[in-house]
């Protein structure tokens, strides 16, 4: 690509992206703002007692959960930098557990990932060949990507892994799971971890949050969180500091424009979409890997999720980690500590409210300001009548908080203009 091609598309890509004169926010905003909320965490887990809420034992757990989330709402961002929307991420999910699952109980863990980023990839290349090649609806494509994998997969299981007499099912497999996989392992620096757990047995105010926190990131570590996080590092350096990424992004944002540069945009939606279910599946294989087998129904709509996330990210890597981090951050919550640190929360959430009514009050919408406030009020009663939560809101908090996280950032998004936009070649002739 020649300097003066380069800067024509780089100069495009810029105009496209005027947010209306919005403040971004910067590397150290950001780090302010986790700052803020460890500090938060710190001081509600002083008040309320639950001392659960800030363990190496929780963030572990968010860590687990939010790597599956994390990398669909990756895969999603490379497919809509370039266009095209992918509903289809939970369905590349399932045929990267199942693949994983295949894979995993015959050649080890290592092979079951590799398995499940080629079958989220398959199931990318087909949205891609509908979407791009065929012109379908991007949603159509999607919902159908969803149905198509949920049927392929329970048939499929049913054929390999429930078949009377196979090898897989007398070495412990049925008809909704498949045998069990051997252990990947894990990472661990045991010293730090040792002493990062005798600071956090202290409780002290933030002293010993940010030490559990941090030996969640030490001992008993994924190999393949390390993957998923070098594949954040390395999506940012892709799409944002190569002429690859502006081309591809180019694709998202105007593909006539892109054309008339002598950019295939074709070829970039295609790359870009099977990168997107490569990465979808691997989630699934973490899946698969993390349970040491594939079971029927395992994604449980994480790809949903992870669509979320990038959506709240604004289709930016940082702001899917950080959203997957906050789902993550609550789906261990709900799978450890049940009641007591959920209704913690609510005192929390009653702050945050005023917080936000106060916001809003100062830019002189008093409606929703109010509505704020109210429900910050009926929080802070409900916490301080009850001492725990139903279970059924527990098992729903992941959920929750998804609908309400993206319904305060709503304003602050912006997504790739020719996104889910059908596009022919040549068109701009």
């Amino acid at each position: 690509m020649s300097t003066t091609f380069t800067a024509a598309l780089a100069k495009g890509l810029r105009g496209n992206n005027n947010d209306g004169g919005k403040r971004k926010l910067s590397y150290p905003v950001v780090l302010l703002i986790v700052a803020g909320a460890l500090v938060l965490l710190s001081a509600l887990r002083v008040i309320t007692g639950a001392t659960d809420l800030t363990s190496a034992g929780q963030f572990s757990g968010a860590l687990a959960a939010a790597v599956p989330i994390g990398l669909a709402g990756l895969g999603g961002l490379w497919a809509e930098r370039s266009g095209v929307v992918n509903i289809g991420l939970e369905g590349m999910m399932m045929l990267g557990t199942f693949c994983a699952g295949w894979m995993g109980w015959q050649h080890g863990p290592w092979a079951a990932a590799l398995a499940g980023v080629v079958g989220g990839a398959l199931g990318g290349l087909v949205h891609a060949l509908a979407t791009v090649t065929f012109g379908v609806d991007h949603i159509i494509s999607g919902v159908a990507m969803n149905i198509l994998a949920l049927g392929i997969t329970q048939y499929a299981a049913k054929t390999l892994f429930g078949a009377e007499g196979s090898a897989a099912q007398q070495a412990g497999g049925n008809d909704k799971q498949s045998p069990p996989m051997p252990n990947m392992g894990n990472f661990s620096i045991p010293g730090l971890s040792d002493w990062l757990t005798s600071v956090e047995k202290h409780h002290w105010f933030l002293v010993s949050d940010l030490a559990g926190i941090l030996d969640s990131f030490v001992d008993g570590v994924s190999w393949l969180t390390i993957v998923a996080a070098a594949l954040f590092v390395g999506t940012f350096f892709v799409l944002w500091r190569t002429g690859f990424g502006l081309r591809l992004r180019s694709c998202g944002e105007s593909p006539v424009a892109a054309e008339s540069l002598g950019v295939n945009v074709y070829t970039y939606k295609y790359a870009a979409v099977v990168v997107s279910g490569a990465l979808a599946g691997l989630g699934g294989a973490f899946l698969a890997i993390g349970t040491h087998m594939y079971s029927d129904g395992q994604t449980g709509g994480r790809g949903y999720i992870g669509l979320a996330t990038m959506i709240f990210g604004n289709w930016r890597p940082g702001g899917v980690a950080m959203g997957a981090g906050l789902f993550g951050f609550m789906d261990s919550l709900q799978l450890r500590s049940g009641g007591p640190t959920v209704h913690a929360l609510l005192l929390l959430l009653a702050v945050l409210l005023v917080g936000l009514a106060a916001w809003r009050l100062k830019q002189g919408k008093q409606k929703p300001a109010l509505i704020s406030a109210g429900i910050a009020v009926a929080l802070a009663v409900w916490y301080a009548l009850t001492k725990t939560v139903p279970l059924e809101f527990v098992d729903a908090t992941p959920y929750v908080a998804t609908l309400l996280v993206l319904s305060v950032s709503a304003q602050r998004l912006r997504m790739p203009k020719a996104d889910g936009k059908p596009y022919r070649k040549g068109q701009g002739k």
